[in-house]
């Protein structure tokens, strides 16, 4: 196991991100955070901590669920049947700068997944990607607007993000 990011580093990454969406989406205050269940909420909700101590106002924060939108959903691999979580989203995406955000992006079928959900519930201004690791392997044409640290892991290696609030210590490993 290699340790790529600690709990200082986690931290610091989440104020660049804040930052570069913050200067992209210059002028423009009607943006909100959805995070992809379950490491993506977690993410989602210290972004948007970041995004509203800097805009001097409250973000909006929320939680999709993509379980029915995945597309190995009827695969022979699949281990039974899977667990629908709620998504919790209260407050209105249409005509909002949605800040979709995630821990991993790697083949992009799980963003894929999260776009169709969102169109679902309504039609955002924009959507943007927003990861904390970024690594080689995508399957989509997908690419995150605002990524944290970019991982060259091998295919057979996996990403691993910690949070304290469900791991109890903020990291990111390979192993």
């Amino acid at each position: 196991m290699k340790v790529i990011q600690d709990s200082g580093q986690i931290e610091q990454t989440i104020r660049d991100l804040a930052g570069r969406i913050l200067s992209e989406n210059r002028g423009d205050t009607e943006i909100a955070a959805i995070g992809i269940r379950s490491r993506g909420e977690i993410l989602a909700g210290r972004l948007s901590q970041e995004l509203s101590k800097e805009l001097g106002k409250v973000v909006p924060c929320g939680t999709l669920d993509i379980t029915l939108y995945r597309d190995d959903l009827n695969s022979p691999e699949g281990a039974g049947q899977p667990v629908v979580r709620t998504t919790e989203i209260g407050f209105d995406i249409n005509d909002k700068i949605i800040i979709l955000v995630d821990d991993v992006l790697y083949t992009g079928r799980s963003t894929r997944a999260a776009m169709d959900a969102l169109i679902d519930l309504g039609r955002p201004r924009a959507i943007r990607l927003a990861v904390l690791v970024d690594r080689v392997g995508r399957e989509f044409p997908i690419q995150a607007d605002y990524a944290g640290y970019k991982s060259d892991a091998a295919p057979g290696e996996l990403v691993q993000v910690r949070f304290v609030e469900s791991d109890g210590r903020d990291e990111v490993v390979i192993e």
